[in-house]
């Protein structure tokens, strides 16, 4: 990871998922819905990544993986992919039940 940034935001577009470097001067809030990944090596060919969720008042710590080995964004992609979808699906239910009500 670039020594100026805290992490990637990760959006889901088209069924993949899309990472953009996220500034050291960017405000610190993950954007609604969004994940922002951000790693550090952990010792030999070891990396310790972490996710946070952002949410409409605040934002989470939706997971740690410590001590990955080699590749690990196939460890890391089915929970963000998940979070994401989940996240806009419950999303979508709120309009929806939002406009029921009125």
């Amino acid at each position: 990871m670039p020594a100026d940034v805290r992490g990637a935001i990760v959006t889901p577009v088209d069924g993949r998922l899309m990472a953009t470097w996220m500034p050291l001067d960017a405000p610190s809030r993950v954007p609604q819905g969004r994940v922002l990944l951000s790693w550090t090596p952990a010792g030999e060919d070891r990396t310790d990544v972490t996710a946070q969720l952002g949410l409409a008042g605040t934002q989470v710590l939706l997971a740690v993986w410590p001590g990955l080995r080699g590749e690990w964004s196939g460890v890391v992609r089915p929970t963000v992919a998940e979070v994401t979808e989940l996240h806009a699906a419950l999303r979508l239910a709120t309009v929806v039940l939002d406009r029921l009500a009125d």
